[in-house]
């Protein structure tokens, strides 16, 4: 049986086969029987490479570990609230701290302490929802997930494409690009994405695969 580890856009838990392109974690959230009993532990919620190096980890969820999360793509951890991690992800976390100087030339502190703390205030409402925003969707840069319809929806190169755990396919009809809608990625984000990130993103090969001529 599935365990209760893979991510979507709303940063909820779901317990399917599909794996997704890319894991990482945000503390551990299970107990000894590998049950979710936390949405988070910790300011730092990362991104990570399926595999680094050598290593190999003897199980999933292990007794004192970190829970490993999985998700569809880059744009889907963004969406949940995680950054690149420093170690396995390096080149990553080099542009997205590169873009972040770029979108918030005030900020002196660029450490991974100072980012953590601002997106944690970002993506979580006191109550620990998820924290969306409204914008316009004419204004919106490549790689935003928004909401429409109680579905997830990414921006991507001028289409809008519809979110699942398998993939993504075209979204038809397509939201007016006037409209106001829900955003999910953090507001932060949605900023580097602004500032030259969005070109670096890895998005899942179903939109290529699903591109109109």
């Amino acid at each position: 049986m599935p365990l209760k580890n893979r991510v979507d856009p709303h940063s909820q838990l779901h317990a399917i086969p599909a794996r997704g392109t890319f894991m990482g974690n945000r503390g551990r959230l299970h107990n000894a029987a590998r049950q979710i009993v936390r949405q988070w532990k910790g300011h730092p919620w990362i991104t990570c490479t399926l595999s680094f190096k050598d290593y190999q980890r003897p199980g999933m969820m292990m007794p004192n570990s970190y829970t490993e999360l999985f998700f569809l793509d880059e744009p889907t951890a963004y969406a949940a609230g995680h950054r690149p991690c420093a170690e396995c992800r390096r080149p990553a976390y080099k542009l997205f701290k590169a873009a972040w100087a770029r979108a918030f030339p005030e900020q002196l502190d660029l450490s991974a302490k100072a980012i953590d703390n601002l997106l944690h205030a970002a993506r979580l409402n006191a109550d620990g929802s998820q924290r969306t925003w409204i914008a316009k969707l004419a204004d919106l840069p490549d790689g935003c997930m928004i909401e429409h319809a109680g579905e997830c929806v990414l921006l991507w190169r001028g289409e809008q494409w519809r979110w699942s755990f398998a993939g993504y396919t075209p979204l038809q009809p397509a939201i007016a690009i006037q409209q106001y809608i829900t955003v999910l990625t953090p507001e932060p984000i949605v900023r580097l994405f602004a500032a030259g990130l969005a070109a670096a993103l890895d998005v899942h090969p179903s939109v290529t695969r699903a591109s109109p001529d």
